[in-house]
Formats: structure tokens, sequence, C-alpha cells
């Protein structure tokens, strides 16, 4: 049994306790028995909640990645690794759920897989070929952020098998997403040409008196 293997057993079986108690009735030691691991050796893995929680969005990204559409419109690729992390999600959904609903009073968690998600959606729009560097790639990994929680928030609602809401959200995300990349290209480009305005023309010092004062151009 190699390493993923056994986080994703560590993962499980967490997930189900989560599921059956709650996000605080959660023992990463009960867990580990469950999953037929000695709780010395899973916590030697994961030995806290927090690592817990790394562990599962390691998994996810994997799961989001294995396999992702290589070629296509850059829709396309998106929907369907938006869809494959979705999938990992919908494999452990009570669990997830009842995670989802005990971070509401568990802020310090709730932060760090908001800071967690920024990774997440970085290497999701890297796979797909979105470039996400500079101030553009930085809008970009905001925006699949909020991409990403707009297609949770329709998923935790969707209780049809083929998950149809959650993809019809995702689909008319990817719409919004596509505006906002033309609006931001469109910025883009004006203030491209509104720099090479100001570079081309002359030098306004001509116009100025040694003394600071105005010169007299004769108006």
């Amino acid at each position: 049994m190699d390493a993923h293997d056994i986080d994703t057993r560590l993962i499980d079986s967490a997930f189900a306790l989560i599921a059956e108690r709650g996000w605080f009735g959660l023992s990463l030691g009960e867990a580990a028995r469950n999953a037929g691991f000695e709780p010395a050796e899973a916590r030697a893995r994961m030995p806290d909640r927090g690592a817990m929680l790394a562990c599962f969005g390691k998994l996810a990204d994997q799961a989001a990645l294995d396999g992702a559409l290589t070629d296509g419109p850059v829709r396309d690729r998106l929907f369907d690794i938006v869809m494959r992390r979705i999938d990992f999600l919908q494999a452990r959904r009570a669990g997830m759920l009842a995670l989802l609903q005990g971070l509401q009073n568990d802020p310090a968690s709730a932060l760090f897989l908001a800071t967690a998600l920024r990774s997440s959606m970085r290497q999701m729009l890297d796979a797909v070929g979105v470039q996400t560097s500079g101030l553009r790639g930085h809008l970009r990994v905001h925006g699949m952020a909020l991409l990403w929680l707009a297609t949770v928030r329709a998923w935790k609602d969707d209780t049809s098998e083929d998950l149809s809401q959650t993809m019809a959200a995702l689909d008319t995300a990817l719409t919004r997403a596509g505006q906002a990349e033309n609006t931001m290209s469109d910025l883009l480009c004006h203030r491209r040409a509104a720099v090479e305005t100001l570079e081309s023309r002359p030098d306004d010092s001509a116009v100025i008196a040694p003394t600071g004062e105005a010169a007299d151009t004769g108006a």
C-alpha cells in the first residue's frame, strides 16, 4: 500500500466520522483505527485536523488534475477539471456537508482552507494552460476561486443523481468568468494605450521657465 492509498483510507475514515458526528466530533485516533491503522502510525501522516484538511485538499487536487483534458477550448477544460474535483467531494458528500456546516463555527480552519484554496485554483488554471503570473494571473486565480465557491454552493443543494444543477451553475459561472476576462482584457488594452500616449507626448518642461514659473507663451 503506497502513501496515496494510506492517505485516501485515512481521509475516507475521517469523513465517515464527520458525517456521523460532525466536524467537532471527529477523533483522528478513532478514524485511524477504523481505517485499520494504529493511531501512532496515522499521527505521523496527519498529526492534527489542519494536516488532515491539507491532505484532503491535496487528494482533491490530484483527483482534479489526473486525467484532466489537455486539449480543446479552455472553457471545456475548465469545466472538466472543476467537475473532477466536485466528483471527489461527491464521493464523500455526507462528510463534506457536515464539514462545511462545522466550519461556520471554526474560523481558524475556515481561514486555513481559504488560504489553501488559492494554491489549488492556481494549479487547476496552470493545468489547463491559463497563465497565472503577474497582476492578470492574480486576478484570474481570484476569479477561479469565486467560480469554485459558486459551484460548491450549487452542489450543496443538488440532490440529482447526475449533478445537473451543479453543472448548470458551473456553466453559468464560466460564462461570467469569460465576460470578466474580456472586460479585464479591454481595461488592460486601454491602460496600455494611455501609457503609450503619455510616453509619446512632447516634454512639457520646455514651456516651464527656469525659475519654475510658467513662461510667456504669448497667450
